[in-house]
């Protein structure tokens, strides 16, 4: 008998991917593909829904092509991607406008508005069980319907990225349930729509364009003839549900039982751990549902974490970028290589790692602080480096406020993880083992785990994490950088506070 296998699908803010992996989480093949993020104004970032589509045709098509192995033989897909955002179709699936990614702040003064509502903490908080922040789609729709009516009007469907993408492959819409409980648009606590939420945003008549809520390991279709041709699937292949971005990155990290902590580096800094029992809290940012029954996800999540180096070489590292590229070199080994020129003690440049803003620190924008004619290239990454693991460390003392049961050893996955000089810096920041698992694609196959379970290679999620994903190796802190930075978490901690004003002038400046 023929091996079997299944893919997952990955549409990250600016990447997509796909990847092929067998029954023990070995990776077969991977193929990815950029995808441009837009800015057509100051707070907007948004993509092509057109261009998405190609990119995902193209990643299923060549990752099937370099995987030698048969179509026939992928008996599950999977889809996940960016948590939020907001991406509007009409019913044949035709884009009604640009995608919207969940790092889009034009919101915000929505947002705003219901904090200041005092029934926002004894109606809405009880039922939705997180924030609001202006990237998620309630705050997107309102902004919509006061600024773009039209749009909605023509808009059929509310999707979000991966149930954008599943319904392109299945011609089934519907909306996953994972996903959908980290939006503010479900009563968490049942499970479902609730009208009188819809009411309070001000949402209640686009409430048909919600699709029907699916379980992560159901089965939502099937690849169908035409999706076939285009991707090299078989036609007829079930597709599941899906997962949540942050879920997937949870159990791809091995995040199988209630006392463990787990870190996502990416666009955001993601910090989470699973519980029995969900979480009200002004101050958390999101409890949303995991992809097993009766069990919560608990994050503290801004987007803050290590696309502020990608925004630093893309944008200050020209030069640098071209020799790498002459050479066959990578240009993060030559930002780790700089950094290692440097010592934590040496330099109390500090960087606020807001290139995205901020849902957690109002008005906040990045910059650096303590620069003086002393300070090289080297300290510049160093500090951004730092400020990655600042951004984190602020995040995890809340979890740890919450749970203060939670295990000393952090689960870390994402971009970080290709750094052995930024591991160090987060382990001697937290002063905490870091574990690396050794997954490539964390989206990827915490979404081939739904399809795994979805075509009953395993009971449930942490049943197929216990089979599919695997310690590499451990990154042990280095006591004698405790101090130091400690100092300069204190300070970093301190200047966040002291910069609420200058913060909340600029902005009153840019936006009058």
């Amino acid at each position: 008998m023929k091996e079997q296998y299944i893919m997952g699908i990955d549409n990250g803010g600016t990447v997509t991917k796909a990847a092929i992996y067998d029954r023990y989480g070995n990776v077969v093949s991977i193929s990815a593909k950029p995808t441009q993020m837009l800015t057509p104004q100051e707070f907007h970032t948004e993509r092509d829904i057109n261009e998405l589509w190609a990119a995902n045709v193209e990643v299923i098509r060549k990752s099937i092509e370099s995987s030698g192995i048969d179509a026939k033989q992928i008996k599950g897909v999977a889809v996940t991607g960016h948590g939020n955002g907001l991406y509007l179709v009409d019913e044949t699936g035709a884009p009604v406008r640009n995608g919207i990614i969940s790092t889009d702040s034009r919101a915000k003064a929505y947002v705003e508005k219901w904090y200041s509502e005092p029934t926002f903490f004894t109606d809405i908080l009880p039922k939705t069980m997180q924030s609001i922040w202006a990237g998620q789609p309630v705050a997107l729709l309102a902004w919509l319907k006061d600024n773009d009516p039209e749009i909605l009007s023509k808009a059929r469907y509310v999707f979000m990225v991966k149930d954008l993408i599943r319904f392109y492959l299945t011609g089934q819409a519907f909306s996953e349930l994972t996903d959908i409980s980290g939006t503010n648009l479900i009563n968490v606590r049942k499970r479902d729509y609730d009208l009188s939420l819809l009411e309070w945003w001000g949402l209640e008549e686009l409430h048909d364009k919600l699709p029907p809520i699916k379980h992560s390991t159901d089965c939502c279709g099937y690849i169908t003839e035409e999706a076939a041709q285009l991707t090299g699937l078989c036609a007829g292949t079930p597709v599941s549900g899906g997962v949540f971005d942050i879920s997937a990155s949870s159990v791809a990290s091995g995040i199988n039982t209630l006392d463990k902590l787990a870190i996502i580096t990416g666009t955001w800094s993601i910090n989470e751990y699973v519980t029995d029992n969900p979480v009200i809290d002004k101050d958390l940012f999101m409890t949303s549902i995991y992809p097993i029954d009766d069990k919560w996800l608990i994050t503290e999540a801004s987007p803050t974490s290590a696309s502020n180096l990608e925004w630093f070489i893309n944008n200050f590292m020209e030069v640098d970028r071209t020799i790498a590229k002459a050479e066959s070199a990578s240009v993060y080994d030559f930002c780790n290589k700089l950094v290692s020129t440097t010592t934590p003690d040496e330099s109390h440049l500090l960087f606020f790692p807001f290139v995205f803003g901020s849902n957690t620190i109002p008005d906040a924008s990045a910059g650096f602080i303590g620069l003086n004619s002393f300070h090289k290239k080297a300290h510049f990454l160093r500090a951004i480096y730092e400020g990655v693991a600042f951004s984190h460390l602020y995040h995890i003392e809340r979890l740890r406020s919450i749970n203060p049961n939670l295990s000393r050893t952090i689960r870390i996955a994402g971009g970080v993880t290709n750094s052995s000089v930024w591991l160090q810096i987060f382990a001697d920041i937290f002063q905490c083992t870091l574990e690396i698992v050794d997954v490539k694609e964390h989206g990827t196959l915490g979404a081939a785990m739904t399809a795994a379970v979805m075509i009953g290679w395993f009971e449930d999620i942490f049943a197929s994490s216990n089979a599919m994903v695997h310690v590499s190796r451990t990154v042990t802190p280095d006591p004698t950088n405790s101090k130091v930075y400690q100092d300069k978490y204190q300070l970093y901690k301190k200047l966040l506070s002291e910069m609420q004003s200058p913060w909340r002038s600029c902005n009153n400046y840019i936006t009058h």
